[in-house]
């Protein structure tokens, strides 16, 4: 079990294409992608955080830390401060709420990447892809998202990359790399996933 990072599952956002159901809550397979999510990184963190602005929808999962963000209208930066904020740890490991398919084994290469030199930021990559929403963020980040969020910014995750020290870990583009990265966001990329899972 990794204690020096919390694991955090960015669950706010509701899906315009699911109905407006929050995404995490989507069911696959009989099972919501939250709950998926929850089963793995508690295999593998000793803290659990929850982002949402619904915190209601997620009472089942009230012995992991349910926070909301301070930040509102700012996209992902918003729960990425409201975690830092609310971590008992060194860094967090960000997740976006709708990735069913999370990959221990890509988990503990990335925790042990950062340990090795402990960057501001962490992001894995695949060719010219990024995912910023499987990545390390290192908690001295605070002040200075706090000071990008106070002004009139871009408030995409990848502008806020260019004021701090990132590094990033390729991957090759296996099928395994690239499901352990899928996320949801249509109703078509429900079977897909279901099919991965040899569940449709």
């Amino acid at each position: 079990m990794i204690d020096s990072i919390s694991g955090v599952i960015l669950a706010g956002g509701e899906g315009g294409r699911f109905g407006g159901v929050t995404k995490a809550n989507i069911s696959i397979g009989g099972q919501t992608i939250i709950s998926r999510m929850v089963r793995i990184l508690s295999g593998i963190f000793t803290e659990i955080i929850i982002v949402t602005n619904s915190p209601g929808e997620f009472v089942e999962y009230s012995n992991h830390k349910i926070i909301t963000d301070q930040f509102l209208k700012v996209g992902p930066l918003g729960g990425i401060h409201a975690a830092l904020k609310a971590s008992s740890k060194e860094a967090l490991f960000v997740f976006a709420g709708d990735m069913p398919l999370l990959e221990k084994r890509f988990i503990i290469l990335l925790t042990d990447s950062y340990n090795s030199n402990k960057p501001d930021i962490l992001v894995p990559g695949i060719n010219e892809y990024i995912e910023p929403l499987h990545a390390i963020y290192n908690i001295s980040l605070i002040k200075t998202l706090e000071e990008y969020l106070t002004g009139d910014h871009d408030y995409a995750v990848r502008e806020f990359y260019k004021r701090v020290n990132v590094s990033y870990i390729q991957f090759e583009g296996s099928e395994e790399t690239k499901n352990a990265f899928t996320n949801i966001n249509s109703p078509s990329d429900i079977c897909i996933v279901e099919k991965i899972l040899k569940i449709c």
